[in-house]
């Protein structure tokens, strides 16, 4: 079995200082395409399971029985860091769907955006639960567990009927059996989901072609769900973060998760992309996906140059001064279809 391989090295005055492991799974329709230390050990998908979460709320008509605008719907596939324009669409779907607060399982706090965040805090406004980056996912899996006939509050129940569909959909779109999904509980108190790295690139080959997706139903659901997060790429993160700076490329469909975990598709390539950070960390993760568009010999150079200019490899001190920089290290494995 691989181990994990050097992914990103860290550099300070040209004095290694710090290495990031991890492991790259690239999927076709015919297969694992490219590889770097990849295994048959399942990884979680933390949230860029969410594209997947949000398709029962479309699969089902429960944005056109509560009258939800695209934003409201888009919004379900991402980790807003609720921004002022987040918040606005929340409160939105909030009152539409008539979600109680209270019900949600997740603590208060306040928005990862610093500014909103700040801005909150001078106006002494309190910390409150719609203002976590899952929001968007809890409200779709509550308006699951109403439709369904279970309990409400019991929507973040492994073995409630919400939860259960969403693992049948995770299913559908991977392609990897049922019974061998693995589960956790994320850190917004859900049922988190885990399958072999190849299968997390799987799920975004087909988000980014659903035309694969035998079902065609599921398939025109994808396709939608898909487009809506090309079409409003800030409420999938925030201004000029990693996911943004993807989905505003409509040829790219892409989410990452916590501890390390991003992934994207590509429509015209029909490539699927995961990759795991081994030690969780962040800052690595969009010099990875810009090295390996790089690779491939991307066409849209300005993809990978809106990425760079907001992720430079150079590293700054508090001085903003140039101090060291990232360097990308890994090969990708050319891999016969597996």
């Amino acid at each position: 079995m691989n181990k994990p391989e050097r992914l990103v090295e860290e550099y300070r005055n040209g004095i290694l200082e710090c290495v990031h492991f991890g492991r790259i799974a690239i999927v076709s329709p015919e297969g694992l395409k490219y590889s770097v230390g990849i295994s048959d050990d399942v990884s979680f998908y933390r949230s860029a399971s969410k594209p997947v979460q949000a398709l029962p709320v479309i699969y089902m008509g429960l944005d056109k029985k509560y009258g939800l605008t695209d934003e409201e719907v888009a919004i379900m596939s991402g980790s807003q860091r609720c921004e002022f324009v987040h918040i606005e669409v929340i409160e939105s779907l909030i009152k539409k769907t008539g979600t109680k607060e209270e019900m949600l399982i997740m603590n208060p706090t306040y928005p990862l955006d610093p500014p909103t965040k700040e801005e909150m805090l001078r106006r002494n406004m309190p910390p409150r639960k719609i203002y976590h980056n899952c929001i968007g996912k809890h409200i779709a899996c509550i308006l699951l567990q109403r439709e369904l006939g279970g309990h409400e509050e019991e929507y973040w129940k492994l073995d409630s009927p919400a939860q259960q569909l969403i693992m049948d959909f995770i299913a559908h779109v991977s392609e990897y059996p049922r019974e061998k999904i693995k589960t956790g509980v994320d850190g917004c108190g859900v049922p988190v989901f885990a399958v072999p790295l190849k299968y997390i690139a799987n799920t975004f080959l087909r988000l980014a072609c659903p035309e694969l997706i035998k079902d065609n139903k599921l398939s025109k659901t994808v396709e939608r769900n898909s487009l809506l997060m090309n079409k409003y790429p800030r409420l999938i993160s925030g201004s000029n973060a990693i996911c943004t700076l993807l989905n505003e490329d409509d040829n790219i469909v892409a989410k990452g998760g916590a501890l390390g975990v991003y992934c994207f598709g590509l429509r015209k390539e029909k490539l699927g992309i995961a990759y795991k950070v081994e030690d969780g960390s962040y800052d690595e993760l969009p010099l990875i996906a810009a090295t390996i568009l790089e690779y491939i010999k991307y066409d849209r150079h300005e993809t990978i140059e809106r990425i760079l200019s907001h992720f430079p490899k150079e590293i700054k001190n508090d001085c903003g001064k140039i101090v060291g920089e990232y360097v990308p290290v890994f090969n990708l494995e050319k891999r016969s279809s597996e």
